[in-house]
């Protein structure tokens, strides 16, 4: 699930002022878990993991809303260290009783467990306030809601979809992206035809190359399935899912990824589009900036397409980042009026957060014109938790191994469906 490219692409928080005071919602002091609650006082405490560049507009941001309403933030970050470090060190603060107030954190199974330990505070009270409800994507704000409660406030969404070259699509004799997982397939013949590798994705770590087996997987097996089988609440050891892993397979088989891809790093083959070596990959839209753009190419040479699933309604993958409170502050109210801050629109766009959640703060075409496109296109669309969310890190790893297996001929597909039942079925029941 390390994806420091995508992780540290998210832009940050610049802002306008929000002037929200911290007249009392819940209480200071409210806390929903066991042992004591924090005392109040106007110190509050960020943790997050932005890098140097953009810890330094975050601090800056945070220092104005200090100035406007009496507090001392302090932030702290732990950059780079992806989902493998800074749950855990987040964990082990909260569980010592000196957790921050506010912390950032991902949607899906890494920040459920913060949730569901009722470490994460309750956030309805707040949602109410600051009519977050009509101001943040309502999607978004499902990828924060953790058994029917508001646990955390959703700034960015990302959606992962297919980022193409333009000129290797016109070499094949493609002047439009497929409509159909049909029209996918005759793409990749083409591709392969003209001596070009149609797909760009690298096995190493396993998560990159799993964003063509989830999306595999929302084809055969379609939305309501799909969704049920990432809980728990549908056996893997069923036809859709063999299906799944038979074209997972015949990808590899067919040459649609490049040769090796399994011990490929995903840093030196998803840029590959931009350099001309693949056709397309799947990835999000931090890669403008992160690839075309700092390549000094221009946009218009490339384009984006949501992979054709064939089924109803058309989905993506995706994932959400957010804020949560600690139950045990002291200073909920603050919090949450720093939270509001922070989800302002004129602060999500002085940020250049290129995939915010909150309404109006929608990427600069001018700037990011394909992440505008993607976002005025397929933005609105319903999206599955990207996998590697979806399962907890044990139960992740698991599942990359599971693809490695089938990808080196040591197990079959329907011993790959078999393996994941065994593999799901157990932390199910756990």
């Amino acid at each position: 699930m390390s994806n420091f490219t995508r992780r540290g692409f998210l832009g940050l928080t610049s802002a306008a002022a929000l002037g929200a005071g911290l007249s009392a919602c819940t209480g200071g002091g409210t806390s929903t878990g066991g042992g004591a609650t924090q005392a109040a006082s106007n110190n509050l405490r960020l943790f997050t993991y932005e890098g140097e560049a953009l810890l330094a507009l975050l601090k800056e941001q945070v220092k104005k809303f200090d100035a406007q309403n009496g507090t001392t933030t302090t932030v702290d970050s732990l950059p780079g260290s992806g989902a493998a470090v800074y749950p855990d060190k987040l964990r082990t603060e909260l569980l010592g009783g000196k957790g921050p107030d506010v912390w950032r954190i991902w949607g899906g199974q890494i920040g459920s467990p913060f949730a569901k330990a009722k470490q994460a505070l309750d956030l309805s009270p707040y949602y109410s306030k600051y009519g977050w409800d009509s101001k943040i994507n309502t999607t978004a704000i499902g990828g924060m809601t953790f058994d029917g409660v508001k646990s955390g406030v959703p700034f960015v969404s990302l959606g992962i979809g297919a980022w193409y070259n333009k000129s290797l699509f016109a070499k094949a004799g493609v002047s439009a992206p497929p409509k159909t997982y049909a029209e996918l397939e005759a793409l990749n013949d083409k591709l392969v035809a003209v001596g070009v590798t149609p797909c760009g994705l690298g096995g190493k770590y396993g998560w990159d190359i799993m964003r063509l087996f989830e999306y595999l997987l929302e084809h055969t097996a379609g939305p309501e399935l799909h969704d049920k089988l990432l809980t728990g609440a549908e056996s893997w050891d069923r036809p859709e899912v063999v299906e799944a892993f038979t074209l997972f397979k015949k990808w590899q088989d067919k040459k649609w990824v490049p040769e090796g891809a399994l011990g490929l790093d995903p840093a030196d083959i998803e840029p590959g589009y931009v350099q001309g070596k693949v056709a397309y990959t799947i990835t999000g839209p931090w890669t403008e900036a992160a690839a075309i753009l700092a390549a000094k190419k221009s946009p218009s040479g490339f384009g984006t397409f949501e992979l054709p699933t064939d089924k109803s309604p058309a989905r993506h993958s995706g994932f959400v980042e957010g804020y949560m409170i600690n139950a045990k502050s002291g200073n909920a109210d603050k919090a949450a009026a720093l939270i509001d801050f922070l989800v302002q629109p004129a602060t999500q766009k002085a940020l250049q957060i290129s995939a915010s959640t909150v309404k109006g703060a929608e990427p600069d075409p001018k700037a990011l014109p394909l992440s505008a496109e993607w976002a005025q296109k397929y933005g609105g669309n319903p999206f599955y938790t990207i996998q590697d969310q979806a399962f907890p890190k044990k139960q992740a790893d698991q599942y990359f191994s599971v693809q490695s297996d089938l990808l080196q001929g040591s197990v079959k597909p329907d011993g790959a469906a078999k393996k994941m039942q065994e593999i799901v079925s157990a932390w199910a029941k756990s």
